[in-house]
């Protein structure tokens, strides 16, 4: 998918969170969208994915040299975020089959291959709300890599996870990141040592009422 940007700017209140951002993502690329803590990363994100209105500028979105409506955007839009809630009153496996009704995986890979490549085997039956918080993120960031998506956003994806859990993700995304337009947000270098463009939100920012 990509995704052009023009005179982009979100404000909240009085204050603009980013402002006058003109850029194109393009299928195949993989951005890091950085900045100190509370810069606007997130909502950066979240206004290139069509989930939060701009307050100025354009969005267009392009799926397989077609326009693209942005309430279409969602259908093809894999997200992992720490604050994203997961069913956790169902047990894994019933989670899965759930999440792969609306967002299938991709070719290739089934349920069981999933819960394989995430290192979940023996928590098949459990209830999600019992696994502990490493465990829920490497299932956040499973869906989505492995989700058949072409547009996949990462809001800072090594979030409780360990250095063997950090590793997980970097063979994973690397694995799964050709041919889609990757949005990284993170202020941890080695989170997007796989990222060939870097994005810094502070660049962006207009100015503060006086």
């Amino acid at each position: 998918m990509q995704i052009d940007a023009t005179g982009l700017g979100k404000r909240f209140q009085r204050d603009w969170i980013y402002r006058g951002l003109t850029r194109t993502f393009r299928p195949g690329s993989a951005t890091a969208v950085l900045g100190p803590n509370g810069a606007g990363k997130s909502t950066l994100l979240n206004t290139l994915s069509g989930q939060l209105l701009p307050t100025e500028g354009t969005l267009a979105y392009t799926l397989a040299g077609q326009p693209l409506a942005v309430e279409a955007v969602p259908r093809h839009l894999a997200y992992a975020a720490p604050y994203l809630d997961l069913l956790e009153e169902l047990t894994l496996t019933e989670l899965l089959r759930f999440h792969t009704q609306f967002k299938p995986l991709r070719p290739g890979v089934s349920i069981d291959g999933l819960i394989g490549i995430m290192y979940l085997e023996g928590a098949r039956q459990r209830l999600v709300r019992e696994f502990s918080s490493g465990m829920k993120q490497r299932l956040k960031l499973g869906l989505a890599l492995y989700a058949d998506a072409p547009l996949l956003l990462l809001d800072e994806p090594t979030t409780n996870l360990d250095a063997t859990g950090a590793a997980w993700f970097q063979e994973h995304v690397r694995a799964t990141r050709a041919g889609r337009t990757v949005l990284l947000s993170s202020n941890v270098p080695a989170e997007y040592a796989f990222c060939d463009a870097e994005l810094l939100v502070t660049d962006f920012q207009g100015p503060r009422p006086r």
